[in-house]
This record gives structure tokens, C-alpha cells and sequence, in this order.
């Protein structure tokens, strides 16, 4: 039976979502993208990959649907709505590409996004609301906690812990056996050879702890 699935974002990360969710359909999955729904009122009416914007988000509960997912890049944001919406009790789905390749034994949270290419191995934990972006890889027993986001072309070796709501930038290695601490940053074409702590924003190669100097300092 098809699932009617509302997208809550319309940007650019919504529309990869339609696009996901749409050869997922094409490939047997019961998933189908009804409509966004975005608080931007511009968007309203437009229709965009194919799927409607039928308006702000608290049209939600007028909206006859099956599950939602919570597509907006900023981590933060990601996290507050999809942890309103798991309390109203809306069931969160996966949007998963159907060219990722996932070994058998790797859970994945719900309201998690897979994009195409995607490599996880095996061991590894997927956690909730999560981003796993365009052909990034996430070696063997690899932990990515809630509502992180692994950027296109991220490398993580083995053994690595990426924290809640952390950002591994663009084109970023984690090295193995590393941990990024939650709501870190790691930017882009970083590399990551030593731990990083919770709440730090690392740079360069090797990556090291970027620093943003007081006036008058």
C-alpha cells in the first residue's frame, strides 16, 4: 500500500528529498511525496521536483498523510521540528536512494535521509534524522549520532564517532578511531586526526581548532 509522505521543507534539501523519495517509488518502495509544506510564504503554490507546496507547516494536521520527514539542512532546526512533530506522535520516515549501499546490520533511525551513492558498512549505527549526504562513505563500525549531517563526499574510516547534531563539512576525512564531539563542526576538505571536542568548529589540514578573536584582542 503507498504511503502518502509530506515533506517539511521546500528548499533545495526538500527537493532532493522529492527526488529520493521519488526513485524509491520507481524502484518498488511504497513511498510517495504528496506535497511540502514551508513556511516561506513565496513557495506557496509553486511546485517544485514535480511535488506541490501546499503551504506553512501548521497546515500539517489538515493534510491527510501517512509519515513526514523533516528536510531542512540546518541541524539545529532539524532537530527542534523533528522532535515537535515525534511528540505530536507523526510518524518520521527514512528517505533512503535506492543506489545507497548499506550493509545488512546497520540500523537507521527514523526520519533519516540517504542520498545517492552513499556507502555504509558494516557494524556502523545510523542514528535518528540524520543526513548522509551525496556519496559520502561511513566505514565499518562507525556511530553517527541524531541529527547529524555528513556532507557530499565525506570519508569516515573505521571506528569512528560522529556526535549528535555535528556537521562534517564538504569533502571532510575522519580519520579512524576519531571522535567529533556534539554540535561540532568539521569544515569542508578538512582532516580530522585527533579527537575534536563538543561544540568546536575545526578547520584545515590537518584540522585544527578555529578561532575567532575578540575585538581588540
Amino acid at each position: 500500500m503507498t504511503q502518502r509522505i509530506l515533506i517539511i521543507g521546500a528548499g533545495g534539501h526538500g527537493q532532493v528529498v522529492a527526488d529520493i523519495l521519488a526513485c524509491a517509488a520507481a524502484s518498488g518502495q511504497p513511498y510517495q511525496p504528496i506535497g511540502y509544506l514551508d513556511d516561506d510564504p513565496r513557495r506557496h503554490g509553486q511546485r517544485l521536483v514535480g511535488v506541490p507546496v501546499l503551504g506553512a507547516i501548521t497546515a500539517l494536521s489538515t493534510i491527510p498523510h501517512d509519515g513526514v520527514i523533516v528536510a531542512i539542512g540546518d541541524n539545529r532546526i532539524r532537530s527542534r521540528l523533528f522532535t515537535e512533530l515525534q511528540a505530536r506522535g507523526e510518524r518520521l520516515v527514512q528517505a533512503i536512494h535506492p543506489t545507497a549501499i548499506i550493509a545488512a546490520d546497520v540500523p537507521i533511525g527514523p526520519g533519516t535521509m540517504i542520498c545517492a551513492g552513499v556507502i555504509v558498512n558494516p557494524g556502523s549505527v545510523i542514528g535518528a534524522n540524520v543526513i548522509l549526504n551525496t556519496a559520502c562513505t561511513v566505514d565499518h563500525h562507525n556511530h553517527i549520532g541524531d541529527h547529524a549531517h555528513i556532507a557530499p563526499g565525506v570519508h569516515t574510516g573505521g571506528e569512528v564517532e560522529i556526535g549528535i547534531g555535528a556537521l562534517i563539512g564538504i569533502g571532510a576525512t575522519v580519520m579512524p578511531r576519531r571522535r567529533v564531539g556534539a554540535w561540532s563542526t568539521v569544515g569542508a576538505g578538512a582532516l580530522v586526526q585527533r579527537d575534536v571536542p563538543a561544540e568546536t568548529v575545526v578547520v584545515g589540514v590537518p584540522a585544527q581548532p578555529l578561532y575567532v578573536r575578540a575585538v581588540g584582542e
